[in-house]
This record gives structure tokens, C-alpha cells and sequence, in this order.
């Protein structure tokens, strides 16, 4: 059987990075993006390659979309090159960054920024890598366990991964005739350097958010690297259009 391809943005850090480890375990090629930092993505390749599988790095900036054009013949170039093939199967879309900011606050610097990464980007870039993708390929967006309860400071983040929710029941609709799968994964608090590293690092914060969690303790990236990989598997083949949220029970 043909290899299979995933294309992973913002894949050289963070949960992108656990994703794009978990689903070329699994055999799968990998495409990741990077935007500022470039050698992390080429060490997660090395990475892969080590264990034996395939996978290529590319630039993009998913905040903005004039730079579509170049990244798509880069794609097809990077598939015809190391796979030999035209089409890929798997889109994750996981670039992303948080700006905690009071609502009162909030500027419109700051929207638009998130506007562009979460919404924007990811509404064209998906529409630009249909030609791209397979019959029966999959669509798995990224949300926030943000967009069901709520926090101060995230009131135009969790507003665009909400946005997000709804593009994906629309995906599925409008692609199912292709074969094609949308699906949203929401993860709750993880332990990662996103936002700075916060839940990580402050060990206080970190204790609530673990006291507030049904399984008592804050997520690791292995627990939504594993979900991703889950969610993409022929076992959930017939999954579409739904929103997942993998929090370990965050605020229920």
C-alpha cells in the first residue's frame, strides 16, 4: 500500500510536534511547517527519519495568506520529490499562538494577529490543499477546551477556535462527497511552552487547573499526540463533522 502523508503546520514544536512523532510511528510521512524556527522543525524530521520513517520541513506563515501560492508549490514539489506522488492524505491544522489580554483591553492589533493564524489562515490554507488531497483524506482543526467554559484574557482566541467548530461542520458538508473527514480535536490545559509556557512552568497555576480536572492532573503532549493520532486512524473512518474535546474532564 502506498505510504500515507500528513501535513502538520506549526510541527516543529509543542503538540504539532507530538502529532507529527505519534503519526509517523504509525508509518505515515510527514510534511511539517515552521515559521520562526526553522531548526526545530529539521530536528523533528531528523527525528523521524532516525526511527526509520519520512518526513520534510517547509516554511509558512499561516497568518498570511499571500504567501498560499509558494507554499502549495513547495508541497508539491516536497510530494513529487521524496514520495513521488501528487496528493497527500492527512491536513493538521495546529499553528497557532495565544494572547492572554482583558477583554476591555483587548486591541485591534492583537484580533487581527489572532484573526489571521486562527481563522483566516486556516480557512484558505485548507481550501488552497484540496487539490492536493486525497479521496477519503482527512481534516483534523484545532480548538480549545476555551470555546465551551471560559477564562478571562482569552475572549478572542477561544472566539476564533469557536469560529473554527463551525468551519469544520461545514467542511465535512461540503467535502463529504469526496470522501473526505473534518473532525476538531479541543484540547484543555496542556503542558507545553505555548502562551510562554505558563502551564508548565507556574506551579500554581498548574495545581489548580490539576484540582479542577477530573483526572487530576493537567494534560501532556503525549495525551492529545495520541488523541491526533487516534482521530486519524481507519478506525474512525466514519467520524465526521464532530468536535472532540480532550481535557482529562477540565471543568466539567
Amino acid at each position: 500500500m502506498t505510504q500515507r502523508i500528513a501535513l502538520v503546520t506549526g510541527g516543529g514544536r509543542g503538540l504539532g510536534k507530538n502529532a507529527a512523532l505519534k503519526l509517523a510511528s504509525k508509518g505515515i510521512g510527514l510534511i511539517l511547517t515552521w515559521n520562526s524556527n526553522e531548526k526545530e522543525a529539521l530536528q523533528v524530521v531528523d527525528e523521524i527519519r532516525q526511527s526509520g520513517g519520512e518526513a520534510a520541513a517547509l516554511p509558512l506563515n499561516v497568518g498570511d495568506i499571500s504567501t498560499f501560492p509558494q507554499f502549495i508549490k513547495q508541497v508539491r514539489e516536497t510530494l513529487q520529490t521524496q514520495w513521488q506522488s501528487d496528493t497527500f492524505d492527512y491536513l493538521l491544522n495546529n499553528a497557532g499562538i495565544g494572547i492572554n489580554a482583558p477583554y476591555p483591553a483587548f486591541t485591534e492589533a492583537q484580533f487581527d494577529q489572532l484573526l489571521n493564524i486562527h481563522f483566516k489562515g486556516p480557512f484558505f490554507l485548507t481550501q488552497n490543499l484540496l487539490p492536493l488531497m486525497n479521496r477519503g483524506g482527512r481534516i483534523l482543526n484545532v480548538s480549545t477546551g476555551l470555546a465551551r467554559f471560559a477564562l478571562p484574557g482569552y475572549s478572542a482566541y477561544a472566539a476564533m477556535k469557536g469560529a473554527m467548530e463551525v468551519l469544520t461542520r461545514y467542511q465535512a458538508k461540503e467535502l463529504g462527497e469526496r470522501g473526505i473527514t473534518a473532525n476538531i480535536i479541543a484540547p484543555g490545559a496542556i503542558e507545553t511552552d505555548f502562551s510562554g509556557g505558563n502551564v508548565r512552568d507556574n506551579a500554581q497555576l498548574n495545581a489548580y487547573i490539576a484540582s479542577q480536572t477530573a483526572l487530576g492532573r493537567v494534560g501532556l503532549p503525549d495525551d492529545i499526540g495520541d488523541a491526533i493520532a487516534a482521530l486519524l486512524s481507519d478506525e474512525l473512518a466514519w467520524m465526521t463533522a464532530q468536535r472532540v474535546e480532550v481535557s482529562g474532564g477540565m471543568f466539567l
